[in-house]
């Protein structure tokens, strides 16, 4: 319990300590008109109210990753608190943060073209296509896993098929209405049923924990997976969403272009990446305590079909069949309003990319139906698959995205190790990964661990000289 407790502190303080040592070296200007007031188009520029902001924001980027990811990485045991809470706090929030305000200061460009500004053309060109990569394989993932989950609420005729389609249309019209007409005004909706699945499960262990029914495990650094899989690098791939995900800078510029004062970007973009840490932390408790160890953990994750089998059992057994249910539905909502975000996410990269215009509906409807044909089509693919190299596409984009944050920092001759240090990291994660996954090159850990190691010192020193030659340059 202390160990949870002190992790859920360590997030806290993060956000109330931290994040202003951030927000101080970015440099917010309060005086300068943000996008949203001086590109106002009705569709996209749109100036929203904080709490509306921030609670897309947090609904953005709250999709299946920090519950299901979160479920997944509480089999290496209470380790994985330590790193949602260091990772949120020192490379999550400072992902997100600097991909949102740097969209801000750069009239509320996507990141692909933020990160050519900073890195240079060569990382541009490949940023559009990756990040559009990346957001259509988010859109496809968070289709089928709360499809498959409703499924399981209804009755047996409204199967997998038939909410795949629902959730389908939903997602087509929030790509397309301007986000005042239709995601402004649903995710209140989904914002409580979040809250209550947060509350409640978190309630439910913690006085589980005390009445004696359960023990919340404290912090070893013991791997405890019961298949035996290396804590490095997979765990800091397999938990991404509650302590870093790339996924994340691909939302931030659409709430760049809602924000109405710099000085919302620390609240916004740095503490709802807090909030998600929150509901990851306490997923990972209940994964790892519900079932008295990650043994039992391992056992219920196969015998009930996987996360959301899981999912189910804890919040029905928490909060009885109604409370299960609506905690269930906040789970669901989790996803799809990330799903809905990353279609949408995809069309304003693609339309910058092009630079086409999108006031105009048929402009809109040009870019949308195109991609949805390819997310349908990715539909009829194995979700284990799709979630599998989503999951080290996701690290790479937070490892570029971190580069390019400390790129601006060192032109500002700011404290850039706040950014480069993260990405330092991220780097010798992302590469080390593909190099010993299954979908990667299958190396053995002796040769993939010290290439990984390598490539990161190589960026490192890369990034040091492109920085210092930049510097006399300007």
């Amino acid at each position: 319990m202390i160990s949870f407790l002190l992790s859920i502190a360590i997030l806290l303080l993060g956000y109330f300590f931290y994040s202003k040592i951030v927000d101080r070296s970015f440099g917010i200007d309060e005086n300068l008109e943000t996008p949203a007031i001086r590109l106002e188009d009705g569709v996209d520029f749109v100036g929203l109210p904080f709490w509306k902001i921030f609670l897309i924001q947090f609904l953005n980027i709250a999709g299946l990753g920090p519950i299901f990811g979160a479920v997944m990485g509480a089999l290496w045991g209470p380790v994985a608190f330590l790193w949602i809470a260091l990772g949120t706090v020192f490379a999550g929030g400072v992902h997100d943060y600097f991909s949102g305000m740097l969209s801000v200061r750069h009239d509320g460009a996507s990141i692909p073209e933020v990160v050519g500004m900073y890195l240079g053309k060569g990382f541009k060109i490949f940023m559009r296509g990756f990040s559009v990569v990346v957001l259509v394989l988010v859109g496809v993932v968070f289709l089928t896993g709360p499809a498959g989950l409703l499924a399981g609420l209804t009755p047996n005729h409204l199967d997998l098929n038939f909410w795949i389609y629902v959730i389908f249309i939903y997602y087509i019209l929030a790509t397309l209405l301007p986000i005042d007409k239709l995601i402004a005004k649903i995710y209140p909706l989904f914002g409580v049923s979040l809250l209550i699945m947060a509350v409640g499960v978190g309630g439910g262990i913690f006085i589980g924990h005390l009445n004696g029914s359960f023990a919340i495990p404290e912090i070893t650094l013991a791997n405890l997976h019961p298949a035996g899989l290396p804590i490095w690098p997979i765990m800091f791939v397999t938990i991404a969403c509650g302590a870093i995900s790339g996924f994340h800078a691909t939302q931030s510029p659409m709430m760049a272009r809602c924000i109405t004062s710099e000085k919302q970007g620390r609240a916004v973009f740095y503490g709802a990446m807090v909030a998600e840490g929150i509901v990851a932390l306490i997923w990972a408790a209940a994964a790892m305590t519900f079932f008295g160890s990650t043994g039992g953990l391992g056992t219920a994750l196969a015998e009930s079909g996987g996360q959301g089998g899981v999912v189910s059992i804890i919040s029905t057994s928490l909060l009885g069949k109604v409370g299960g249910v609506l905690a269930i539905l906040g789970v669901i909502a989790c996803p799809i309003t990330s799903g809905d975000t990353a279609f949408r996410s995809a069309r304003l990269t693609i339309a910058d990319v092009i630079d086409y215009d999108q006031d105009k509906i048929k402009n809109r409807l040009v870019l949308t139906i195109p991609m949805f044909v390819v997310a349908f089509g990715l539909t009829r693919i194995n979700f284990d698959i799709i979630w599998r190299y989503f999951a080290w596409s996701n690290q790479t984009l937070a490892m570029i995205v971190l580069w390019t944050s400390a790129m601006y920092l060192a032109l500002r001759d700011q404290f850039h190790w706040i950014a480069t240090v993260p990405a330092t990291f991220m780097t010798a994660v992302s590469i080390t990964y593909i190099l010993v996954a299954e979908e990667g090159f299958q190396l053995a850990g002796s040769i993939a661990y010290p290439l990984g190691i390598a490539a990161a010192i190589g960026a490192l020193v890369w990034f040091l000289a492109a920085a210092n030659k930049k510097s006399q340059e300007s």
